[in-house]
């Protein structure tokens, strides 16, 4: 059950989605001229949206915020749709499979 403490967390993360410039970032991916499938994880927006699904899965995956206000409050599913594709090639170019493991963790969550 979230409290008072998740609450001011979820404003903070809020705040710093906008100074990363995630609505434009998210904007971007769910265009409908936005290709899942030839996305790079070095696209701006698709690295934004990354970075920060990965640390808001981190944490809840680590209970330091409540995975249900967040999913209340982001698409996480939707967004993974979008940039996992990404994903998964920096995972392989790089030969790490745990990259934005906790994003995709998180999504599942909300399907």
């Amino acid at each position: 059950m979230a409290d008072r403490q998740d609450g001011a967390l979820l404003v903070q993360l809020a705040q710093w989605s906008t100074s990363i410039g995630l609505q434009a970032a998210t904007r971007t991916i769910l265009a409908d001229d936005f290709d899942p499938g030839s996305a790079s994880p070095e696209d701006e927006a698709v690295s934004t949206v990354l970075a920060f699904g990965e640390t808001v899965g981190t944490l809840t995956k680590n209970g330091l915020i409540d995975t249900g206000l967040v999913l209340d409050w982001l698409w996480v599913s939707g967004l993974w749709d979008r940039v996992g594709p990404a994903a998964v090639k920096a995972r392989e170019k790089h030969g790490v499979p745990q990259l934005y493991e906790n994003m995709e963790a998180l999504a599942a969550q909300q399907k």
